[in-house]
């Protein structure tokens, strides 16, 4: 997240709307990320005897949101200690610390920023590691409902390490 404070007196806008971009074919993980995608742009434009209880709802979304992708890893050997599950856990962290100032030294300027930093950084995370990750799971077969992978030949031999590439993004 960047140390520059943007005013949020003025009229504002979602950092992020929902488009064709951020669709990676896979209808489940579409419809988590549309939910999102709705939550934080409520939290950024809440007011500001709302913002702490939108906030709220955004982590507990993005809570069950990272669970069921790392869950999905696990149950496909996408390993569950890669760099994509690191940066749920960092995510989640941030957002837990950010809730916590902005209830305790009521800190909404911070809560502020800090949605629209995620607004800024959800985009390259879906293209990158969650496009992996849909590809991966659209190649096994993977059924979300059900945990059942209807192509195990799909499956990686050993669990997948890093991003499923040379580096993480």
């Amino acid at each position: 997240m960047t140390t520059e404070t943007l005013d949020f007196t003025t009229a504002r806008a979602p950092t992020l709307a929902w488009s064709d971009a951020l669709g990676l074919e896979l209808d489940f993980m579409d419809d988590t990320h549309r939910e999102f995608v709705d939550l934080l742009g409520a939290t950024e434009m809440a007011q500001d005897d709302e913002l702490l209880d939108r906030f709220v709802d955004l982590i507990a979304h993005t809570e069950e949101h990272f669970g069921s992708e790392d869950r999905w890893m696990a149950d496909t050997h996408f390993s569950s200690s890669n760099c994509h599950s690191t940066q749920h856990n960092v995510i989640l962290q941030v957002m837990r610390e950010g809730l916590k100032r902005g209830k305790e030294q009521g800190d909404l300027a911070l809560v502020r920023q800090m949605a629209h930093e995620l607004g800024l950084w959800f985009p390259q995370h879906a293209q990158t590691m969650d496009a992996a990750l849909a590809l991966h799971l659209r190649g096994v077969g993977y059924d979300e409902a059900t945990g059942v992978v209807s192509k195990p030949e799909g499956l990686p031999q050993g669990e997948i390490h890093g991003c499923g590439g040379s580096t993480c993004s």
